[in-house]
């Protein structure tokens, strides 16, 4: 049960790098390879914007369907139980929003960097003439 939340929490720590790498300043040779090379992992990476709502999706059944324990009849222990699925499942979602929006950045960073590339071109091609 614990396996998807350790990939989600491994793959959101690599696209967290993965973005830092991107927004840090380097030349124009590293930051063009490393934008390419990012580029070419979005493609098969984008299993993580399915895989982050079926998670989503669990959560929120689970929530629905789950057991309350706010009566007097509960035991302490059951409480403690209650309470930290609770906790576990708003650290779940954190998860999933973070994986998905770290994603997207990721993604927007090489589009702008493309089309900045693209711009830089048509420019020095008007330049030439």
């Amino acid at each position: 049960m614990a396996l998807q939340w350790m990939i989600l929490t491994y793959v959101v720590a690599a696209e967290a790098v993965i973005a830092l790498l991107l927004t840090l300043p380097s030349p124009k040779y590293i930051k063009s390879t490393i934008v390419s090379l990012v580029s070419l992992i979005l493609q098969p990476a984008l299993f993580i914007i399915p895989f982050a709502g079926f998670q989503l999706l669990d959560i929120y059944w689970k929530n629905e369907h789950r057991l309350m324990c706010t009566s007097e009849i509960c035991t302490a222990a059951e409480r403690d139980r209650f309470e930290k699925s609770i906790y576990k499942a708003q650290r779940n979602v954190i998860l999933c929003a973070a994986s998905i929006l770290l994603y997207w950045s990721v993604y927007r960073i090489c589009k702008y960097h493309k089309e900045i590339q693209s711009l830089e071109q048509v420019e020095k091609r008007f330049k030439d003439q």
